[in-house]
């Protein structure tokens, strides 16, 4: 069991070992094995939108990788075409992983060469955060953070994911302000954060102080939704979810044409995959 497992009280995990089809072509920028990105091409009935760019999570470990987000890929296919990619996760070396992820949303963007979305998941969500404010991806119109570890000072104090975040780091998060997405710039492109009230291993409180930090972010609380319920279009969060997705470049060219002003917390509707489709 890992250390995510562990703490888990309020979750469905099902969508992490989920069978789901592998991708349509895989596109490498490194030679090492984790410098790749898999692409699922839009189905041929769908309407153009923008690339959706995923990050996987799993606290920065080698344990998790993006294979449990194909269940997600497949779902968002129907729609977009989708990139998922992969990262270097060496424990005490997070450069390697921010070059990493510096380096493929590059690659990811050059798939579709038009608008892109960054969508992250837990320590994704961080890498996504952190990307919009320091390396974002070519034609990036939004940033849709699920259940992100956006407070890393916090989230170090509070010891989540077991030490996750002094494992990344190999430190104290406080010797590294240049990758703690509270304390960087407020990104250029909107932000959305995607969070369930009952995730019990990363709280809702970490959306909540980005959003001090950052007040144009806006926030969606699902209501019953666990932390992996953000990444499974079986669960509670998906209407949500796909939602933000899917409209996250069309909000840009609407919020680009007015000052944005500091937005409201929302709190989202249930809603089971299928719902909506």
């Amino acid at each position: 069991m890992t250390h995510e497992d562990q703490s888990v009280t309020h979750d469905d995990r099902s969508v992490l070992t989920r069978p789901a089809p592998g991708p349509d072509e895989v596109r490498r920028y490194g030679e090492e094995p984790d410098q790749l990105v898999e692409v699922f091409h839009r189905d041929g009935g769908a309407p153009e939108g923008p690339l959706i760019v995923l990050i996987h999570g799993g606290f920065w470990r080698p344990g998790y990788d993006r294979a449990h987000l194909r269940p997600l890929a497949t779902a968002l296919r129907a729609d977009r075409t989708v990139v998922s990619i992969e990262y270097r996760r060496e424990p005490g070396n997070p450069d390697a992983t921010t070059a990493d992820v510096r380096a493929a949303l590059v690659v990811a963007a050059a798939v579709a060469g038009g608008p892109v979305v960054v969508a992250g998941h837990s320590a994704g969500g961080h890498l996504a955060l952190w990307a919009a404010a320091t390396a974002p991806a070519p034609g990036l119109v939004g940033t849709v953070a699920l259940a992100p570890l956006a407070d890393l000072g916090a989230a170090g104090r509070a010891s989540l994911g077991d030490g996750a975040v002094r494992d990344f780091l190999g430190g104290d998060p406080d010797g590294r302000p240049d990758l703690d997405p509270v304390l960087l710039k407020t990104p250029d492109t909107p932000v959305w954060i995607v969070h369930g009230d009952r995730d019990a291993i990363v709280p809702v409180a970490q959306a909540h102080r980005y959003r001090q930090a950052h007040p144009r972010t806006e926030i969606d609380v699902v209501p019953e939704a666990g932390h992996f319920a953000m990444i499974d279009p079986l669960g509670p969060a998906w209407t949500t979810v796909r939602h933000r997705l899917l409209t996250a470049g069309v909000l840009r060219s609407a919020t680009a044409a007015q000052p944005r002003v500091e937005c409201r917390i929302r709190t989202a509707q249930r809603g089971r995959g299928g719902s909506d489709r």
